[in-house]
């Protein structure tokens, strides 16, 4: 049943406002745009359980086919390719390669549709920094081994602002018309981030560090696992409405959660995993205009002759001698023998295409819950001036405080362009819905767009007359839920070990949705293949 506006508002953006937008802003312009992006009704052909039978002709034989070209897939992939292997293929279902980390050309600069920014890595993170080298991001190192990232690469001044009560303030944590109880309460959080930043085991292992593989497994910080992280901060006497609206803001930024949904392990890990030792600022990002596209982009060119794009995975049947991979591919049923398989694809997806998995399942793959997203890119003929003298200017990152959403990405700010028409990336978690995932894709164009542009004229009220064009995407299964009890659960960690010469590889298996667990577990897959092929011979 079609909604009302207001029932529309009201659902997305809450009921006050969505009174006030209906009654203060009618919609009298709207832009041009479309829903683009995943293949929706392809991924449904594989709850329906069918039969696939490829003809002789259409088979060919590969040492090793990798399922999926996320950032996983394709890092396997360059891996594969650094260390000499050059029987293998990357078999993606949609017409571009990278997942949630993808971009768009356009004008004046391209953009991006999910993941906008690597935080520079801790120098003990070789292989990742071997990337960064190979795309000649990196001036040098300092004294002490930590990298020097080129000028250009890190993201420039103004980097973040949020908009509260009809002005933006710098930063993301809001300390205008802050209470003595409200900066008490901020100062104690700081001190447990400081303990828990310097806080080593036994055998010197950090609690929180980039790859999650590296963090402690000792049970003081296990237990933080077992409990939501708005009950941590509860625990912890922290109840200040502007410190429980920062930290609820990261986990709806970084997992598409509330804060009440989100693993007290995983709220702290947002927070203190790249930041080097107590005192110090956290690790500076790494952007582009087109965000995290730009390494997409470098990672398939690596190994673009070995992309199959357009072939949805549809049947993966090991057997005595390997495994048989047969896809759908234009139509037309396609099948690949191999020897080894790296199954980079959400690991949902395993019981619908891996035959035998269900009968003798060797993890539970309904323990690994996505959360859904839409994802607007906003084409402005010009950007809004300033309401006040003293607002704080255009940034990167710029966050509405009294919004679900998670606000806009500036795409020109990184170009240094500061005028005239520009990109913006305006992101929405369905964190707030029951059943979000269905309802999202019950929505239309038309309908997200509105959400879109009532949500920021909040802010800028000329976006009507300013936005020529909204296209939007929608990620029904964006990224990976960290709830509480799953971080350090049996399923994640069982999942972690090959079935039947296939290996999983894909950043649902850190529990965490970043570009360095994806590109971390693409490496281990590739690695442990050919360890084991080593051995074997």
């Amino acid at each position: 049943m079609k909604l009302s506006r207001r029932d529309l508002l009201t659902t997305f953006l809450g009921a006050p406002f969505a009174i006030a937008a209906c009654r203060d802003t009618p919609v009298l312009r709207f832009p041009k745009g479309e829903i683009v992006g995943q293949s929706v009704q392809l991924g449904h052909i594989l709850r329906e359980d069918r039969s696939f039978e490829v003809t002789a002709d259409n088979w060919r034989n590969v040492e090793i086919a990798i399922i999926g070209g996320g950032v996983a897939g394709l890092s396997a992939g360059w891996k594969l390719k650094r260390l000499g292997v050059e029987d293998f293929v990357v078999l993606e279902l949609e017409k571009e390669s990278g997942g949630t980390s993808r971009s768009g050309e356009g004008q004046p600069v391209g953009y991006p549709w999910g993941a906008h920014y690597l935080p520079v890595p801790f120098r003990e993170n070789f292989e990742l920094i071997s990337l960064l080298d190979e795309m000649s991001l990196l001036e040098g190192k300092t004294a002490d081994g930590d990298l020097i990232v080129k000028e250009q690469f890190l993201c420039r001044d103004p980097e973040e602002r949020v908009f509260y009560k009809g002005r933006w303030y710098d930063g993301l944590y809001l300390h205008v018309g802050e209470s003595d109880e409200d900066k008490r309460q901020y100062a104690e959080f700081q001190k447990h981030l400081d303990f828990w930043v310097d806080w080593r085991d036994a055998s010197g292992r950090r609690a929180f560090v980039v790859p999650s593989a590296s963090c402690s497994d000792d049970a003081k910080v296990i237990e933080l696992d077992k409990i939501s992280f708005a009950d941590w901060l509860r625990q912890n006497g922290m109840t200040s409405e502007r410190l429980v609206w920062y930290c609820d803001y990261a986990c709806r930024d970084d997992y598409g959660l509330k804060l009440d949904q989100t693993s007290a392990w995983a709220g702290l890990f947002y927070f203190c995993s790249r930041v080097r030792k107590s005192g110090e600022e956290s690790q500076p990002f790494i952007t582009f205009p087109e965000g995290n596209g730009r390494f997409v982009n470098h990672l398939a060119e690596s190994v673009k002759d070995k992309i199959k794009r357009s072939h949805m995975v549809v049947s993966v049947v090991p057997n005595e001698s390997g495994v048989d991979v047969i896809c759908l591919a234009n139509g037309e049923l396609r099948g690949f023998r191999c020897e080894k398989v790296i199954y980079a694809s959400p690991v949902f997806t395993a019981p619908y295409v891996i035959r035998g998995f269900r009968e003798d399942a060797p993890f539970a793959a309904s323990e690994f819950q996505h959360n859904a997203w839409f994802v607007a890119n906003l084409f402005l003929k010009d950007r809004p001036r300033p309401r006040f003298a003293r607002d704080f200017p255009l940034a990167w990152d710029n966050v509405l405080y009294e919004s679900p959403s998670l606000g806009y990405v500036n795409a020109t700010h990184q170009a240094g362009i500061d005028y005239g028409p520009t990109v913006w990336t305006y992101y929405y978690p369905m964190c707030h819905e029951p059943e979000g995932r269905t309802k999202l894709f019950n929505y239309e164009w038309r309908d997200l767009a509105d959400v879109c542009l009532t949500d920021i004229a909040r802010a800028h009220p000329e976006i009507y007359d300013l936005c020529e064009r909204i296209d939007i995407m929608r990620w029904g299964h964006a990224m990976i839920s960290p709830r509480p009890g799953f971080i350090w659960g049996s399923e994640r960690r069982k999942a972690l070990e090959p079935y039947r010469n296939i290996h999983f590889a894909h950043t649902d298996l850190s529990g965490i949705a970043l570009f360095e667990e994806a590109f971390y577990h693409g490496l281990r897959a590739a690695g442990a293949i050919l360890t084991a092929e080593t051995q074997r011979r």
